[in-house]
């Protein structure tokens, strides 16, 4: 299905000035429902400025206006004589400059929380190398001590739909290689909404780690010999003497 061009300005767009419902923005957007609720709650495209689909030439207003007469209504997109042909590009994930610091994050967090998913999906998903997800999952990272978990949707690194479909593809591929996920691994699976109500969980620095085992006091100096016993009656006697 073809998409309008800038997607999420759109949507900011049909959330300030229609009445639709988050699914069919959603849909014509090709955003998850989770985004556009947090478009109309703020927790997302915050300093986006709406894009105007109309004026735009991608939406007519008969169309929003049959699309708000029915919610299961699907808008399409104007047809565009010069967008015919046009091929997505190729090539790596571009991550613009002020959001490459959270990737670490975010890797950490789909490694935790989405064990099933490879390297290169990962890769893909945030726009990361291989090796430093390898340093993240070995937890041998520079900065390991201070990463914190977060989701890469909630970061505005990847869309919801593209973590879905690469967590659904991992699935089906581990299901026909015949290899389950332990109970362990399956009750760390949560959804975007529950992983960002977590509360941060405490770490210990790589620099001080097995300090905790560590005894202190008393416990720590080995045990002193027995002295032999004083008898203070030969003392003063000595000294008298």
């Amino acid at each position: 299905m073809a998409l309008p061009i800038m997607a999420k300005a759109t949507a900011v767009w049909l959330v300030d000035n229609t009445t639709l419902t988050f699914k069919q923005i959603a849909d014509f957007c090709g955003l998850h429902e989770l985004e556009v609720n947090g478009i109309a709650d703020g927790e997302v495209g915050q300093g986006i400025k709406g894009f105007d689909p109309i004026a735009n030439k991608q939406l007519t207003a008969d169309e929003i206006q049959k699309a708000e007469q029915s919610p299961i209504y699907k808008m399409e997109l104007m047809y565009n004589a010069a967008a015919d042909g046009e091929e997505k590009r190729r090539g790596p994930r571009y991550t613009p400059l002020s959001k490459r610091q959270d990737r670490p994050a975010s890797i950490l967090w789909l490694v935790k929380f989405h064990p099933e998913l490879t390297d290169g999906q990962i890769s893909k998903l945030v726009g990361t190398t291989k090796p430093t997800i390898q340093a993240l999952r070995d937890r041998s990272h520079w900065n390991i001590a201070n990463i914190q978990p977060i989701d890469p949707v909630a970061l505005g690194l990847c869309k919801q739909l593209e973590l879905d479909a690469a967590v659904q593809k991992a699935a089906k591929k581990a299901a026909k290689d015949g290899v389950a996920i332990s109970d362990e691994e399956r009750s760390k699976l949560v959804s975007t909404e529950q992983s960002l109500s977590m509360d941060t969980e405490p770490k210990i620095p790589s620099s001080i780690g097995g300090l905790e085992n560590f005894t202190f006091g008393s416990d720590a100096v080995e045990e002193e010999k027995d002295e032999p016993e004083i008898n203070v009656d030969n003392v003063f006697k000595k000294i008298d003497e």
